[in-house]
């Protein structure tokens, strides 16, 4: 099978079915008639930007982030603002507390930009460690972050 079949084969899986596991993944592509290998569908993971987030119950499942057509800058910025509830820093890290299993769907935004304030993120369930390449650049971009946090007020 074709690498470009396979993955809209993926995508149309995972916008069908709550797919949270690169298991229930391989599940789901081989009732379709599909083999492939882990290594394979990690890769496709990887490549198709899939990240875990939550659905409207709350539970994990694979979604494609995909850059709508709003600017990438702002879509982060919204997202901080939707669900960052404190942010850290520790000489030239940031961290970055959010909701629970929004992590790793912001740090993906995060290093879609490619910002020269981030050398590189580390994500899970709920916190982002963001790396930066001096204590003043992180300390800049705590401050930018901090603009579009919700206030205390809001949480």
């Amino acid at each position: 099978m074709k690498k470009s079949d396979r993955q809209a084969a993926i995508e149309q899986l995972i916008t069908q079915y709550p797919i949270a596991t690169q298991e229930d993944l391989m599940a789901r592509l081989k009732a379709e008639g599909i083999a492939a290998t882990q290594a394979t569908i990690s890769r496709d993971i990887r490549e198709m930007q899939i990240v875990k987030s939550p659905d409207d119950d709350g539970h994990a499942r694979y979604t494609i982030f995909k850059a709508n057509s709003k600017n990438e800058q702002d879509r982060l910025f919204e997202s901080l603002h939707d669900v960052v509830t404190g942010v850290d820093r520790v000489e030239f890290m940031n961290i970055i507390h959010t909701l629970p299993s929004n992590g790793n769907l912001l740090a993906a935004i995060i290093d879609d930009l490619n910002l020269p304030a981030v050398s590189g993120t580390l994500a899970g369930h709920d916190t982002i460690f963001v790396v930066s390449p001096s204590v003043a650049v992180a300390t800049e971009f705590h401050d930018l972050l901090l603009q579009h946090v919700r206030s205390e007020d809001e949480l």
